[in-house]
């Protein structure tokens, strides 16, 4: 059962961990645009013929606003817009690969959004044929993408598939009318139905779907009910995340809910516990944090061999070292630094029309963050790391050490010579765990509140 005093002590603000150094601390002063593209072409040079590149394509334009989501997004109801945007990222990825000289190995791609599939069919096709034109598909590939359950269709699930996806996230949320209303989501069950049998009919190999837990108005009785639900379709990978409430970056604009429809921390650590005893019961496995996978599913297969690695995409069952983000606010990866491209479709139009690589911000990495980055990766892959040999060992390790003997005593964690392990007391803490690894946060304490409570 939840320890309620652990809860009090570790419920704080904190990082998801989808890189280091996180977003907010990352280093504008010696970052250029310049420097990305060194960084980028020389981890190219690196990695491509050994393991390929990802890709990530970011949709942002969404037909309505839902307020639960942090993501940068477009809303409009004007499908027109599609096509002056597929165009600026077909010459986004041109400029990439004059940077690059060769033709890229695509090994992972995922789309994301906004809502992908409120792009047609045809454009999706239109945008995939012509990155494929330019590169060499990888044996195997992991091709994903993120639907609308209540706008992906049979003939977007089909143009899909045939162009090598295998993968698809629908987002369920919560199936309780009061929830979505609050939310300003409103998707029937039967929707989702629909969208995840075409899926498995037409040949799709894993669906996930995304279940928030500590919603507006939720309680025990909607949230068994949604897993319920969703044992009917039995998905074969789970997203559970934490409602990351962040109003400071979302606003309140459009939202049908008070701060007192929240349920407490208390409340909504229980719903996380008893969806996952029916996650559990139903077959399936907690994979790193936020996430269950049947066995079945390639993402327990990786966690099994060690081999998941975790990006700005998220968990993922394979790594690269190069991610290459196309689209407006797409974030990039050579894992020698970072490049985020700027937030605005207007902006990104203009400045790539220029012939300019869209990049707003990044940091480049040193020898320490690079260190320190494996830890945490090591953490929220694997819970576990080791500081066995010099190559992880960093100039402020016994500091490290000893801000970790508090969640040892309180059995979040265990050492043995040089390893590291999170118990299972202490999953539900891992991000605090890689928080005391955290260099640059704890070097520059924020002064405002800027990130969601970590539980």
């Amino acid at each position: 059962m939840l320890n309620k005093h652990l809860l009090h002590k570790y419920n704080i603000p904190g990082p998801r961990y989808t890189s280091y150094p996180t977003v907010p601390y990352w280093d504008q002063s010696s970052f250029s645009v310049e420097k990305w593209k060194e960084t980028l072409k020389r981890s190219f040079d690196e990695s491509n013929q050994e393991e390929g590149i990802s890709l990530y394509l970011h949709l942002p334009f969404c037909d309505s606003l839902c307020t639960f989501c942090a993501c940068h997004k477009h809303i409009t109801v004007q499908h027109s817009v599609e096509e002056g945007y597929i165009k600026t990222l077909l010459q986004e990825w041109d400029l990439y690969l004059d940077l690059l000289q060769d033709k890229p190995i695509i090994k992972e791609l995922h789309i994301g959004g906004g809502t992908p599939t409120f792009f047609s069919p045809e454009n999706l096709k239109i945008i995939l044929e012509s990155i494929f034109a330019k590169a060499i598909i990888a044996d195997e590939p992991e091709f994903s993408i993120e639907g609308h359950p209540n706008s992906t269709t049979r003939e977007h699930l089909q143009v899909l598939y045939d162009l090598g996806f295998r993968r698809i996230s629908f987002g369920v949320q919560d199936y309780d009318p009061k929830v979505q209303k609050a939310i300003n989501r409103i998707q029937p069950y039967e929707n989702v139905k629909e969208a995840t049998e075409i899926s498995r009919e037409i040949g799709f190999e894993s669906v996930s779907h995304d279940i928030i837990f500590g919603l507006p108005h939720q309680d025990l009785r909607a949230m068994k009910d949604t897993i319920e639900k969703t044992r009917s379709l039995n998905p074969d990978r789970i997203a559970f995340y934490s409602y990351a409430h962040v109003p400071w970056i979302k606003g309140v604009g459009q939202r049908g809910f008070n701060e007192d429809d929240l349920p407490t921390p208390e409340k909504k650590r229980e719903l996380y516990e008893v969806g996952k005893e029916m996650f559990e019961d139903m077959g399936y496995v907690e994979i790193g944090m936020d996430h269950f996978a049947l066995k079945s599913d390639s993402l327990y297969k990786s966690a099994v061999e060690g081999t998941m690695h975790r990006n700005f995409m998220g968990y993922s069952s394979s790594k690269t070292q190069v991610m290459i983000g196309l689209g407006m606010s797409a974030i990039s990866d050579s894992w020698y630094s970072f490049a985020q491209n700027v937030k605005t479709v207007k902006e990104y139009k203009e400045m790539v029309s220029n012939g300019e690589i869209p990049v707003v911000k990044g940091h480049i990495l040193n020898e320490e963050d690079l260190k320190i980055r494996k830890h945490i990766l090591n953490l929220m892959c694997n819970l576990e790391t080791s500081f066995d040999s010099e190559e992880t060992q960093f100039i402020e390790l016994e500091d490290t050490r000893e801000r970790l003997e508090e969640m040892e005593a309180d059995g979040l964690l265990e050492w043995q010579g040089d390893k590291l392990s999170v118990t299972e007391a202490g999953r539900i803490f891992v991000r605090n765990i890689c928080m005391t690894f955290d260099l640059r946060m704890l070097r520059n304490k924020p002064e405002t509140r800027i990130f969601s409570m970590t539980v």
